[in-house]
């Protein structure tokens, strides 16, 4: 089996990397367990507490092989852990780390290329840097893309992003955005986030749809008419939202005239990427009827607390995993 001829490909698969623990400085990343053997795992000063991440899939990559293959998903691309962007710590620091982490996971995968692949990480307080680690991390180190953060030291319609999405097409590479909690290492959220995961259950929605929002209203798509940008969770509540967005393209006065033309939101939707990943098959339906299942593939968040049950998978549907070759530029 390999990603040419799989029948589930997995995009949304995070690693956490023994190697890189303490490598980012004062920031860790540091893994420990309390008196009670209860785990947890600081990064600067957010520490997430009961995930077992030591022994378990995330670590372990043949636990992870073991459960690919029990949960019937033949091939994963492998991402950061998106507590660990470090979007906004200093500058080298960043770097630093977003090398050593990019080195450790083309390692992890090397000797399984038949069921892993994986996706790099990017120092995005430097641009210059994120588009020269991009670059080695395609042709040295055979990765697929680019994985980043939805909070950024710059906007994702900035003028600065923009050579890093003019180097995504000169490389022929997409760009996979997945949130990370607010306030780990930068900007701090709406305190009210930070009762019952609602930083991760409703944060990450909210975060993910103002990434759509933002990237058609800023013109990133306008600008950029070969960018391929893959968004997780469904693109947070498009689905729902996409006729109050849709109407506010063509009705509020921020609105340039190309984007006041009839069916242009639609079109620059259907010029994004979406994982599957929403829990909920009316959900799904909706986010189907919206964006069209070419623009889907399939997504697991694997081995964490909101990963699909087999069933899911087994229903997963079969264009998704000739949307990930297409996405993933893999031929047969």
């Amino acid at each position: 089996m390999s990603v040419l001829d799989a029948s589930v490909i997995d995009v949304h698969a995070h690693a956490v990397i023994e190697s890189t623990f303490g490598t980012a400085g004062r920031y860790g990343p540091e893994l420990g367990g309390d008196a009670g053997g209860t785990p947890w795992f600081r990064v600067g000063d957010y520490v997430l507490q009961g995930v077992r991440y030591r022994g378990s899939p995330f670590m372990d990559v043949e636990r992870r092989l073991a459960a690919m293959a029990q949960a019937g998903i033949d091939y994963q691309v492998l991402s950061p852990n998106p507590l660990t962007y470090f979007h906004f710590v200093e500058a080298r620091v960043g770097l630093d780390y977003c090398t050593r982490h990019n080195d450790a996971m083309a390692a992890l995968v090397a000797p399984h290329r038949e069921r892993l692949g994986a996706f790099a990480a990017l120092p995005m307080q430097d641009i210059d840097a994120a588009i020269a680690e991009l670059t080695r991390a395609v042709h040295e180190l055979d990765m697929y893309g680019g994985y980043i953060g939805t909070d950024l030291p710059h906007p994702l319609d900035g003028a600065e992003m923009d050579r890093l999405y003019a180097a995504c097409v000169a490389l022929d590479v997409p760009l996979f955005i997945h949130p990370g909690p607010a306030g780990i290492d930068g900007p701090a959220g709406d305190p009210r986030l930070r009762h019952f995961d609602l930083d991760v259950i409703t944060g990450f929605s909210a975060q993910e749809t103002i990434a759509v929002a933002t990237l058609i209203y800023g013109g990133v798509l306008h600008r950029h008419p070969k960018l391929d940008v893959c968004l997780s969770h469904g693109g947070g509540s498009l689905g729902y939202l996409y006729g109050r967005m849709e109407k506010a393209a063509r009705k509020r006065p921020w609105a340039p005239d190309w984007l006041k033309v009839d069916g242009a939101f639609d079109g620059f939707v259907h010029r994004l990427w979406f994982d599957c990943h929403v829990h909920d098959q009316a959900s799904l339906a909706l986010l189907t009827e919206r964006v069209g299942v070419d623009r889907l593939v399939f997504g697991s968040n694997f081995a964490g607390w909101d990963q699909p049950d087999g069933g899911e998978v087994a229903a997963a549907s079969p264009r998704y995993a000739d949307n990930a070759r297409r996405l993933l530029r893999v031929s047969r």
